[in-house]
C-alpha cells in the first residue's frame, strides 16, 4: 500500500481525556491538529480513573488550602459548564454518575475535626447534611458520624471520552504502536487498516501518560523524566446496598478509603475504592489488599453484610512529570525542555481544561503557525477502551 503525505500543524500523542479536551480546543482555534492513539481511546489511565471531578476538598482536610486544592479549585464549575453545552468543550453528551459526593466522618474525635475544619476552608463546597436528607448507606442507626456534601460530580470516564473523540473522529487514529517511524520533522506510522502515513507537523505534544516514556525513547530523547506513583484499587461487587460516591475523613490530607460506583457488564453495582487504602496497598499482595479492604469496611460500615460480594484488585500506575523525592505534582505539567516537542502529564483528571489552556498559550508563544487548510486521509473509525470493572476476566 502506498504512503499518504499530509501536512498539519500538531499531532497530538495520546487518546486519553487530557489528549482528547486538547485535541478539541486546539482545532476550534484554528490548528490543524491530529490525534493519534496506539492503543485504544481512554485505554490508560483514563479508564481507571474514578470520574471524580476534584474542587480540592479533600486535598483540604487538614483545615487549609494545600497548593493542590488551589489548582483545582474552579475546576467542578468549568466542567458544569461543559456537561450544560456552555464550556470550552460541548460534554452534554457524557453520563453523569452523580451530581454531587459526600465526605463523612467516624465517631473518631481525629476525623470529626478534619470534617470541620474542611467545611470551614472549603465553605462554598460544602454543607452539613441532616439525617433525614442523608444517602441510605448514612441513615443507618449505628452511624454516629457527620456528613458533608461536596458541590463536585462524579462522571463515567469512558462517556467522556466518547463525547470529546465523536465530534473529532476525523482528526482521530489509532496506529499500530510498532510501526512509529521519527523522521525530520516528520512521523510515519501504520493505521489499524494498513494505511501508512507520514504526518509532517511544526509541533509535536506528547499527552500519552505513563506511554510518553517510550515515544520520548522512539524519539531519541532522554528528557524530561517521567515518575510513576502506583496505586492498588480494589473492587466488589454483589450485596451492595446501592450507589455511593464518597469519601471517609482520616487524619491524613488524603481520605482514609474513596467510594465510587459503577456498574459491571451484566449491569450490577460495583464499589471502586481509592485513597488512603490504594495508596498504601501497593505494598500488599492482591489477597492481603482484598482483607485490608475488607477489614477497612467493616470499621467504617459496620452493619454492612458484605459476605456474599465478589472481590478484586486493580494495580494501576499514575504517570506524572518526575520530582523531587517522587512528591506528587501540585498541578498538570507542561514540558518543553525539547523544541518542537511538548510533553505533558495532567496529574489529575479535573485538570484538563488546564492543561488545554498552557498547551495552546505555549503554541501562540512559540509562534506555531494555524495554516489555513489541512486533507486529512479517511481514518478508520476510533477504537473505544472497555472499562475495567466490565471486563470478565478481573472478575475470575
Amino acid at each position: 500500500m502506498s504512503k499518504i503525505s499530509v501536512a498539519v500543524d500538531v499531532i497530538i500523542f495520546g487518546g486519553g481525556i487530557a489528549g482528547l479536551w486538547s485535541l478539541a480546543r486546539l482545532r476550534q482555534a484554528g490548528y490543524q491538529a491530529v490525534l493519534l492513539e496506539a492503543n485504544a481511546l481512554g485505554a490508560g489511565q483514563t479508564r481507571y480513573a474514578q470520574g471524580i471531578i476534584h474542587g480540592g476538598t479533600k486535598y483540604a482536610l487538614t483545615g487549609k488550602l494545600t497548593a493542590s486544592s488551589e489548582a483545582v479549585f474552579n475546576m467542578p464549575n468549568r466542567w458544569k459548564q461543559c456537561l450544560a453545552g456552555n464550556g470550552d468543550v460541548d460534554l452534554r453528551a457524557a453520563i453523569v454518575l452523580s451530581a454531587h459526593q459526600y465526605l463523612w466522618s467516624t465517631q473518631n474525635i481525629a476525623s470529626r475535626v478534619t470534617g470541620f475544619f474542611a467545611s470551614q476552608v472549603m465553605r462554598s463546597r460544602t454543607q452539613s447534611v441532616d439525617k433525614k436528607n442523608r444517602p441510605a448507606l448514612f441513615q443507618h442507626p449505628q452511624f454516629r458520624g457527620q456528613v458533608y456534601k461536596l458541590d463536585e460530580p462524579v462522571l463515567d470516564t469512558m462517556s467522556i471520552v466518547r463525547a470529546l473523540a465523536e465530534p473529532m473522529q476525523s482528526a482521530i487514529a489509532n496506529y499500530q504502536a510498532q510501526s512509529l517511524v521519527a523522521k525530520d520533522d516528520a512521523i510515519e506510522v501504520e493505521l489499524l487498516d494498513g494505511q501508512r502515513v507520514i504526518f509532517k507537523y511544526q509541533t509535536l505534544c506528547l499527552m500519552a501518560g505513563q506511554g510518553n516514556a517510550e515515544l520520548l525513547a522512539q524519539l531519541k530523547l532522554t528528557r524530561p523524566e517521567m515518575q510513576l506513583r502506583p496505586l492498588q484499587m480494589v473492587m466488589l461487587r454483589g450485596g451492595l446496598p446501592g450507589m455511593v460516591y464518597a469519601h471517609c475523613m482520616g487524619a491524613s490530607v488524603n481520605p482514609r478509603i474513596t467510594i465510587s460506583s459503577h456498574r459491571d457488564m451484566n449491569g450490577d453495582i460495583v464499589w471502586y475504592l481509592g485513597g488512603q487504602l490504594a495508596e498504601e496497598g501497593v505494598n500488599r499482595s492482591a489477597d492481603e489488599q482484598i482483607q485490608f479492604a475488607k477489614k477497612e469496611l467493616a470499621a467504617l460500615i459496620p452493619w454492612l453484610d458484605l459476605s456474599k460480594s465478589q472481590w478484586a484488585t486493580l494495580p494501576i500506575n499514575r504517570a506524572e512529570l518526575k520530582q523531587g523525592e517522587g512528591k506528587r505534582p501540585d498541578s498538570f505539567s507542561l514540558d518543553d525542555t525539547n523544541p518542537g516537542v511538548l510533553t505533558a502529564w495532567p496529574t489529575k483528571l479535573a485538570l484538563a481544561p488546564m492543561l488545554a489552556d498552557a498547551l495552546l498559550a505555549r503554541l501562540e508563544e512559540t509562534g506555531v503557525r494555524k495554516s489555513a487548510s489541512c486533507e486529512l486521509p479517511t481514518f478508520p473509525k476510533p477504537v473505544y477502551a472497555t472499562l475495567p470493572w466490565q471486563e470478565a476476566s478481573r472478575w475470575n
